[in-house]
């Protein structure tokens, strides 16, 4: 570890790099780590806490509990470093009652950021031995975005950043079963800005939708989906700017009709 930290640390003493980020597990991490880590320049550290629910995390053989979660978490926010969380969903034994769960007791850790990854089955696995007989079942892609929108609202209530959804990339010749999709994250921002255009329109007719800057395409949906998607609710909707408007923020404009 040190080693590696050592390559590592020469780029922040120079002054090229502001810190560094590390990521482990939370059974991992006690104060003499944690005193180590702070010595060699590393800021932010995220932990792969996956679940928050004890047999979820048993089943799954991850070796660590919910305390552990837990302990990490309140040991390194008080070290002084950027707490990072990892979460995933469906997970062998897994349900979206216990990713809700989970999120909700991640959120009450106030870490910095999180990240959310659907569980994806890759070939000589446990995992893809258990799903070949029959004993699992993974999430398909409509219900892994529905429960991974459901969670980036309970993190966006709470301040919380989520920097990551879904995997960068996989190996497409280990691929088996799972939701992964090249653009997961787009997907999910997508239909939050959908689900926040709901809640502010009322009775069907012309609108003019107001979102910050960056966030048109966000809010207009891949092929235009969430505008099409409204148009048949009975929503004519176009979309424009207000610097003012922070991010999933979404105000209506009736076009009052001549």
């Amino acid at each position: 570890m040190i080693t590696l930290l050592n390559s590592a640390f020469k780029y922040v003493h120079k002054g090229q790099v502001s810190g560094i980020r590390v990521s482990t597990r939370p059974d991992a991490i006690d104060r003499g780590i944690l005193t180590i880590l702070k010595s060699y320049g590393v800021t932010s550290i995220e932990i792969g806490a996956q679940s928050m629910i004890d047999k979820v995390l048993k089943k799954n053989n991850r070796g660590h509990s919910a305390k552990d979660v837990q302990t990490a978490a309140k040991l390194i926010k008080e070290m002084g470093f950027s707490l990072g969380i990892q979460m995933m969903t469906g997970l062998y034994g897994d349900c979206d009652e216990y990713s809700i769960k989970t999120a909700k007791e991640i959120a009450k850790l106030k870490p910095d950021t999180v990240r959310i990854y659907p569980t994806i089955v890759l070939k000589d696995t446990d995992l893809a031995a258990l799903y070949a007989d029959g004993f699992y079942k993974p999430q398909n892609l409509d219900d892994a975005v529905e429960l991974s929108t459901k969670l980036l609202q309970i993190f966006n209530n709470d301040g919380i950043n989520v920097i990551r959804l879904g995997l960068h990339s996989i190996e497409k010749e280990s691929y088996i079963g799972g939701p992964w999709h090249p653009a997961f994250s787009e997907l999910c921002i997508s239909n939050l800005y959908f689900k926040n255009a709901k809640k502010v329109l009322s009775e069907k007719g012309s609108y003019i939708l107001y979102v910050k800057p960056s966030s048109v395409s966000k809010m207009t949906g891949q092929k235009k989906i969430n505008l099409n998607k409204l148009h048949e609710l009975g929503y004519d909707c176009v979309i424009k700017t207000r610097s003012d408007l922070k991010e999933y923020e979404i105000i209506a404009e009736r076009i009052e009709q001549p």
